[in-house]
Formats: structure tokens, C-alpha cells, sequence
């Protein structure tokens, strides 16, 4: 793609390029931050679904109490589909933390691409040495993404 105004030729970027043209100063801090103000909405947010299911439980003859621990994920994996996938492209405690997320090519992503992007950060961040190795990652790269960015083709930038 060609830049007329200062006369380059832009190559296109792949997911694993570092995307200059975006705003990531300072994200990792932030993303911290977001991250427990998400943990906060998910506790929250489970408990209804907990007590809801817990409540369809005495009606039902307790059959949805085998729901619960599927429940508990399609919470987590919803609530970042809704919000990533939305169009403000960030979860409560990101827009709280002035963040927002996008493709590596600068759109919007889609649902199902926040909630495999939530998955793979679950999945790190339930093992010590996956979860350092995402972050190391962070630290490493000057666009400040994690691994699960990287996998997912996803970069957090200031909104």
C-alpha cells in the first residue's frame, strides 16, 4: 500500500509484527489494572449465574447444577466476547483503564476472536510458567503485546 502524502510504500503487516503506527505506550501497567477491575465483574457476574442456576436447581430436581462449572467458563468466555467483540471493543475494566482492543491491521474484532483470546489468557494464566512466558512477551516486544495477542492477532492500545 502506497503513502502519497510522504511518498513510502507501506508493506502490509503480519499478526506478529510490531504495529508502529498504534498507540501501545504504557499498556502493560494499565492492562494490570483492567485486569482486576475485571475480576471484580466477573465474581459478580458469576454469582448471579451461580445463584440462577442454583435457583433452576430446586425447580429442575437439581438437573442444572450440572451446569455450574460450565457456566462458570461460558461467563468468563461470554463476557469477553460481548464486550471485546462490542462496539467499544473493551471489557468494563479496560475502558475504566483507557484501553481498547483491535486487529493487528488496526479493525475491530469479532466475538469469537475476544473469546479464544480470553480462553488463551485463561489457559496461561492458570500455569505458572505459560503465564510468565505470555508476559515475558510484553516486556520483550515494543508493542507491549502479550502471547495470547500474538496468537489471536490482537493488539491492546490506548483508546
Amino acid at each position: 500500500m502506497s503513502d502519497t502524502r510522504y511518498g513510502t510504500t507501506r508493506q502490509p503487516l503480519s499478526a506478529l509484527d510490531a504495529q508502529p503506527y498504534q498507540n501501545t505506550s504504557g499498556v502493560l501497567g494499565a492492562r494490570l489494572f483492567a485486569w482486576i477491575v475485571d475480576i471484580v465483574v466477573l465474581f459478580f457476574l458469576g454469582w448471579m449465574v451461580f445463584f440462577l442456576l442454583l435457583l433452576l436447581g430446586v425447580v429442575t430436581f437439581g438437573a442444572t447444577w450440572f451446569l455450574i462449572p460450565a457456566a462458570t467458563v461460558a461467563t468468563a468466555l461470554g463476557y469477553a466476547a460481548l464486550t471485546i467483540g462490542g462496539s467499544r471493543q473493551s471489557t468494563w475494566g479496560m475502558r475504566v483503564a483507557g484501553l481498547r482492543v483491535e486487529t493487528a491491521n488496526g479493525g475491530r474484532p469479532d466475538g469469537i476472536v475476544a473469546a479464544v483470546h480470553a480462553l488463551f489468557f485463561y489457559v496461561a494464566a492458570g500455569t505458572v510458567a505459560l503465564w510468565l512466558l505470555d508476559v515475558a512477551c510484553g516486556f520483550f516486544r515494543a508493542d507491549r503485546r502479550l502471547g495470547h495477542d500474538l496468537l489471536t492477532g490482537l493488539v491492546v492500545v490506548r483508546a
